[in-house]
């Protein structure tokens, strides 16, 4: 019994352990553009059933509650929560914000379609819209190296002034990607998710179009983590990793108390 109790107290160990990780990760990435802040999300492990309720105790009475000895617990998931970052101002043509739900896309190296918050974008060589990273945004969208003014409306129609020309010239629409199930994409970094079975088909349309949020030009979305609210469950983490802690010591002592005194 003992033994058992010291492996359910290390169960606990590794569990805020992964937890710490989690929060640990969160506030690393409290400046970075688009982030969503994950959530650990534990379940505890099977039940030793040593009585089932109603197990006979006399002749007309029974037990009105099972005796369930617990095994532990174990962290089944971690989840990305995804709501809205503050918007940020930057002045940039080139930057976008996305107010509302939608991904931004882009051609990752591997040929899978990378799906983002963040967008800092910028032009290639061949003055195509990449991300920070140079992956091209899709649908692909070129800017002219004559432009001279850069124009994306909330609904994602980018257009451009060139030299002799004073009406702006749409050369592009900016598409937004939506899940059935956003959480159930798989983070690779990079500020990217890709699409996973538990996700859901990409839905993909054009912003304000189907529920999707509107491009802001000249902003980008923050971090959503909240500084004071994971400083509060690093403590709490803590807290509970040192009670796992003293569990393994108070079971070692009378383990030693039974060796010296029986």
């Amino acid at each position: 019994m003992s033994t058992s109790a010291m492996h359910v107290a290390k169960t606990g160990l590794t569990a805020q352990q992964h937890k710490m990780q989690v929060i640990a990760n969160n506030l690393a990435n409290v400046n970075t553009t688009g982030f969503k802040r994950d959530r650990a999300n534990f379940e505890s492990l099977f039940y030793q059933i040593v009585k089932n309720a109603g197990s006979q105790t006399a002749d007309n009475t029974a037990l009105t509650s099972p005796l369930a000895v617990g095994t532990g617990v174990k962290v089944v998931s971690t989840q990305k929560l995804f709501t809205q970052g503050g918007l940020v101002s930057t002045d940039n043509s080139l930057d976008l914000a996305i107010d509302g739900s939608g991904f931004f896309q882009a051609l990752l190296p591997d040929g899978r379609v990378g799906y983002t918050r963040a967008g800092v974008l910028s032009r290639n060589a061949e003055g195509l819209l990449t991300t920070s990273s140079g992956y091209v945004v899709q649908p692909q969208i070129t800017i002219p190296n004559d432009a001279t003014g850069i124009n994306i409306s909330n609904s994602g129609i980018v257009s451009v002034t060139v030299p002799g020309n004073d009406f702006g010239q749409e050369v592009g629409q900016i598409s937004l990607v939506n899940f059935s199930n956003p959480r159930g994409l798989t983070p690779i970094g990079e500020n990217f998710l890709v699409e996973s079975s538990e996700s859901g088909q990409p839905q993909v349309g054009a912003p304000l179009d189907g529920g999707f949020g509107k491009v802001l030009q000249g902003y980008v979305e923050s971090s959503n983590v909240n500084v004071v609210q994971q400083l509060v469950d690093m403590i709490e983490t803590q807290r509970a990793y040192e009670v796992s802690s003293k569990s393994i010591t108070a079971v070692d002592e009378m383990m030693q108390f039974i060796s010296r005194n029986l």
